[in-house]
């Protein structure tokens, strides 16, 4: 037999790397040969590929619906709460003149906060992440994921709650229900009842200083101290906040009741301080007063279903109070039942689907016959999936608020707007690391809290 060519050689010799009994692909990537999680055993990294998918709700739909604007060169305005004492009546062709009075002015203040976001990534990172099986630019992701992190973090705070139960006993801090633990914000200051003692334990407000959003569990600052430990079933309230301030505690007024608790009079200060309103008067938020709400609907903490009686009763009174409500905001849970509570009064043949605009937001697709919503009385209806839930008087988690806003006198002024700062600085740093910051300054100002209300107490 002669001897095989060269070129029968080299085919013979790929034949066995590829078809012999080893089988196809023997040496491309297979299970066994992948590197575990501990990267302790294998040759081979799994490739996935470079697209990056998100498993987290980034909608920010509230942040979106309210106006922005520009925060101007103020530091607050002044508000007219009466018309002055018999100033105007009918007079006789000899009568006296009216009494000559002048109107009661308030004095709101509204000063900027600063909300911020950080990343980063080691050299090493950057160089690895662009070889096979990496996410590519490691900068531009984790940039991308920080703007969304950010705006949402901004989300979060305007729609923070602003009173719950403690559920732990600890005198470093108290725990809450987990899914409501992303209202305390590291900074914010909350105030406690002690429900033993009948009375408040720190009424100058006790600094949050760490919060487990996955435990509930929230811890205060070295600085903070309290009088008593905490126990379960005490009430915590917010008493001023580090961040951007809650439409919960926009509308909020003196003896609302939370879980069955009064609001008491001190939060209803806490509450105006974290809007950074200061005024002459009591330092409390009357029901009925010009620095309270249109309307508060609680149940002491006894969860009941929405009603269209409960939402009709928030439009009337924003409308007494010179108002004219321009959104509905929700949870999914309380939209759902909205739908169902308005479709079984849907009487017309044809269905014309139509979507509201909202800011720079649109509702749901509904129809002008009720059936999957999209206006309620005209009024654009909005859920949100950050909206706060209430909870009842043992604590436990109950719905969605329910708010019925006048967002003409609603806005997001912006200081700052949102900044971009990027370091190198491997010395300042005592690493190989590049690090990101995104920042925004601004507040939500609420120019008229008298022409707003919510629904408290709704079962999910």
């Amino acid at each position: 037999m002669a001897n095989p060519s060269l070129t029968e050689y080299i085919a013979q010799s790929q034949r066995g790397l590829y078809q012999s009994v080893f089988g196809p692909e023997y040496l491309m990537k297979q299970s066994y040969f992948q590197v575990d999680v501990t990267g302790a055993t294998g040759i081979f990294d799994a490739t996935y590929g470079r697209k990056v998918w998100q498993a987290l709700n980034n909608q920010t739909r509230f942040f979106n619906a309210i106006p922005r604007v520009v925060w101007g060169n103020t530091a607050g305005w002044r508000v007219r709460t009466d018309r002055g004492s018999g100033r105007s009546r009918p007079v006789t062709e000899v009568g006296s003149l009216p009494t000559v009075d002048i109107s009661d002015i308030q004095t709101v203040s509204s000063l900027p906060r600063i909300t911020a976001t950080t990343f980063g990534a080691s050299v090493k990172s950057v160089f690895t992440a662009q070889l096979e099986g990496g996410v590519g630019d490691v900068l531009a992701l984790e940039n991308e994921n920080a703007q969304l992190d950010h705006v949402k973090e901004i989300n979060e705070e305007l729609l923070a709650g602003s009173m719950y139960y403690n559920e732990g006993t600890a005198d470093t801090g108290f725990e809450v229900n987990a899914s409501v633990a992303k209202s305390f914000k590291v900074g914010d200051k909350v105030t406690i009842w002690d429900t033993s003692d009948n009375a408040w334990e720190d009424t100058s407000g006790m600094e949050v200083g760490a919060v487990n959003t996955t435990t509930g569990v929230v811890t205060f600052a070295d600085s903070a101290t309290s009088t008593d430990a905490q126990a379960a079933g005490d009430l915590i309230a917010i008493y001023s906040r580090a961040g951007f301030t809650s439409i919960d505690d926009v509308v909020a007024e003196n003896g609302m009741m939370i879980g069955g608790g009064d609001a008491h009079a001190n939060f209803d200060d806490a509450g105006v301080r974290a809007y950074d309103l200061t005024y002459s008067g009591s330092g409390t938020r009357t029901a009925g007063g010009w620095n309270a709400a249109a309307h508060v609907s609680s149940n002491s903490g006894t969860g009941r279903d929405l009603s269209l009686n409960l939402i009709d009763t928030c439009i009337q009174k924003i409308r007494e109070n010179g108002g004219e409500p321009k959104l509905m905001l929700m949870g999914h849970d309380q939209y759902f039942k909205l739908e169902r509570l308005l479709n079984s009064q849907q009487r017309y043949m044809g269905q014309e689907e139509y979507q509201v605009g909202v800011g720079s937001e649109r509702t749901f697709p509904g129809t002008r016959t009720g059936l999957v919503l999209a206006t309620y009385m005209g009024i654009p209806i909005l859920p949100d999936a950050d909206v706060p839930k209430s909870v009842d008087s043992s604590g436990t988690l109950l719905g969605s608020n329910v708010y019925v806003l006048d967002t003409d006198y609603i806005e997001m002024a912006v200081a700052q707007p949102t900044q971009y700062v990027e370091n190198r600085d491997y010395f300042a740093a005592t690493q190989l690391v590049v690090r990101g910051l995104l920042y925004t300054m601004g507040e939500m100002r609420v120019k008229n809290i008298w022409v707003q209300a919510k629904i408290t107490d709704l079962n999910a």
